[in-house]
C-alpha cells in the first residue's frame, strides 16, 4: 500500500476513441443494488477497448440489447447474459453472481426466476476465493467498515452493504491495484455503497437512529445522563449530516466510533495533515451550529 496523498485528478475514461456510437449514461431508474454490479461492468467494458459490435460479436447477442443492459434499461438481464459478458471482459463470476441475485431479489424478482436463470447458464458460479490481497485487505478493514456502515443503517442492511463493497471491490480489483492508494479506492466503494442504501433526507444521510450505538451513549451508565445526552447527540448528528462528504466521515470516525486521526488516516487513505484539517474545518461549522450546553438554574 503506497503513503496516503492526495491523488492526481482521474483521467475520465480511456484515452483512446473508440468507433461507433458512445455508450449512453446508466437509466436514472436503476437501483443501487443494480448499480453495485452494473457500475464495475461498465468499467470494464470502457477500459476493454472493445466496440459494442465487436462485444456482440463475440457473446452473440444483438448490440442494441447489449447496449441497453449496459445502461440499465428494460428488463432485469438474465444471469446467462451477464456471465457471457464478464467472461469477454475479464471479470470474476461469483462475486458478479452474488450481486446479480442481490439485485434480483431488491427488484422483485422471484426465487423461482432467479434459481431458473441459474440452473439455465452453462456458466460455473461456484465459489471461488479472492486474490490473496483483496482477502488481506478485507481481514484488515471489515470491523471498521461494519462500524462505518453502522451509524447508518441497521445490522441487516450494514452486513449487506459491507459484503457487496467487497464484492464489488473484487470485480475491480485490477483498477484496485492500479489506483494511487488502494485504502483511499476501497474507501471509496465502501462509502458509496453505505450511501446507496442510507436513507436521505434533503439530500444529506440521515444518522438519527445510530444515536444508540455511539460510543458517547455506551459510555453512560445513569438514565438521566443518557436523555441529556441522548438529545445532544442527535443535535449532532444533524449537524454533521451537512458536513462535506470526507468532513462528514472523519467526524463520524472520530467523534462517533473513536478512532484516533491515524486510525482514520489510514482507513481512508489520506494524509495525516489532511484528516486533521477536515477535522478542525468541521469543528469549527459544528461549534458554529450547535448551541451550547445550557446553564440555567446553575449557580457559579
Amino acid at each position: 500500500m503506497t503513503t496516503p496523498s492526495e491523488p492526481p485528478a482521474p483521467s475520465g475514461g480511456p484515452a483512446s476513441t473508440r468507433p461507433g456510437r458512445k455508450l449512453g449514461p446508466v437509466a436514472d431508474n436503476v437501483g443501487s443494488a443494480h448499480r453495485a454490479w452494473l457500475d464495475p461492468m461498465r468499467s470494464a467494458y470502457l477500459s476493454s477497448g472493445l466496440t459494442l459490435n465487436e462485444l456482440s460479436t463475440r457473446v452473440r447477442f444483438a448490440k442494441s440489447k447489449i447496449s441497453e443492459m449496459l445502461r440499465g434499461v428494460g428488463l432485469y438481464p438474465r444471469l446467462e447474459i451477464v456471465l457471457r459478458l464478464a467472461t469477454e471482459l475479464d471479470m470474476p463470476n461469483w462475486p458478479l453472481y452474488r450481486l446479480w441475485k442481490q439485485a434480483a431479489l431488491e427488484t422483485h424478482k422471484s426465487s423461482d426466476w432467479i434459481s431458473g436463470c441459474t440452473n439455465r447458464t452453462a456458466v460455473k458460479t461456484t465459489h471461488i476465493a479472492p486474490p490473496l490481497d483483496h482477502s488481506a485487505l478485507r481481514q484488515l478493514m471489515e470491523k471498521d467498515y461494519e462500524l462505518y456502515a453502522q451509524t447508518f443503517l441497521d445490522d441487516d442492511q450494514r452486513d449487506i452493504a459491507v459484503r457487496d463493497a467487497f464484492d464489488r471491490l473484487w470485480l475491480s480489483w485490477n483498477e484496485a491495484l492500479a489506483s494511487h492508494d488502494i485504502r483511499r479506492y476501497a474507501w471509496n466503494v465502501l462509502r458509496t455503497t453505505v450511501m446507496a442504501r442510507t436513507p436521505h433526507r434533503d439530500g444529506r444521510p440521515e444518522l438519527g437512529d445510530a444515536a444508540f450505538d455511539t460510543v458517547i451513549l455506551q459510555s453512560l451508565a445513569e438514565p438521566a445522563d443518557c436523555a441529556h445526552q441522548l438529545t445532544e447527540t442527535l443535535e449532532l448528528f444533524a449537524a454533521i449530516s451537512r458536513l462535506p462528504d470526507r468532513q462528514l466521515d472523519v467526524m463520524v470516525l472520530r467523534r462517533l466510533r473513536g478512532f484516533t486521526p491515524e486510525q482514520v488516516s489510514s482507513l481512508l487513505g489520506a494524509s495525516l495533515a489532511t484528516i486533521r484539517s477536515d477535522e478542525r474545518h468541521a469543528t469549527r461549522f459544528l461549534d458554529s451550529v450547535i448551541p451550547p450546553p445550557s446553564t440555567e438554574g446553575i449557580t457559579p
